[in-house]
């Protein structure tokens, strides 16, 4: 795990001097500023539910890697509806805070689509990371509670700053 871990380790960084160079976008808006953290814990904390979920029903013997699996649409479908449910009410929660804090620049509506638009893409993205990664642990005959939960963690934090920073571009 070793290799894999400073990899992502690597990525990481790289995302994080990505992130540093949105640093007046950011300041501009401090709205966006407020979600940053958010944006990370929720999708990293999206990515270890499904893979622990996932690891569980694979030790329990319940996870078939097929699309009639009960098991893996539930998870599926759950996480993908707990992104859809929680997303907009950091949103909300987000103007709230800005409105009491400072004069928001951004209107609700603003902030609820980039969080909305942020958490689906983030959903869909750790749902296939976890997939895949789960399956290859599976395949490789390897422990996926050692492998999935830190690449699906990892890779969901990137991710999620990538696809906000992206949204923000495109709403702004």
């Amino acid at each position: 795990m070793l290799p894999i871990l400073a990899a992502l380790t690597s990525l990481e960084i790289a995302m994080g001097l990505v992130l540093s160079s949105f640093q007046s976008t950011l300041f501009y808006y401090p709205s966006l500023l407020i979600l940053v953290p958010v944006i990370i814990g929720t999708a990293g904390s999206l990515g270890s539910t499904l893979s622990a979920r996932l690891s569980t029903a694979f030790h329990l013997g319940l996870l078939e890697f097929r699309y009639d699996n009960h098991h893996l649409i539930g998870n599926i479908l759950s996480t993908i509806a707990l992104s859809i449910t929680i997303f907009p009410l950091i949103g909300i929660a987000t103007w709230a805070i800005a409105t009491w804090a400072f004069e928001p620049i951004l209107s609700p509506f603003q902030i609820l689509s980039i969080t909305t638009l942020s958490g689906l893409l983030i959903s869909i993205f750790t749902v296939i990371v976890a997939l895949v990664t789960t399956y290859g642990s599976y395949r490789l005959k390897l422990d996926p509670d050692d492998v999935v939960i830190p690449i699906v963690t990892n890779l969901s934090d990137v991710f999620g700053i990538f696809v906000f920073l992206a949204i923000v571009l495109l709403l702004l």
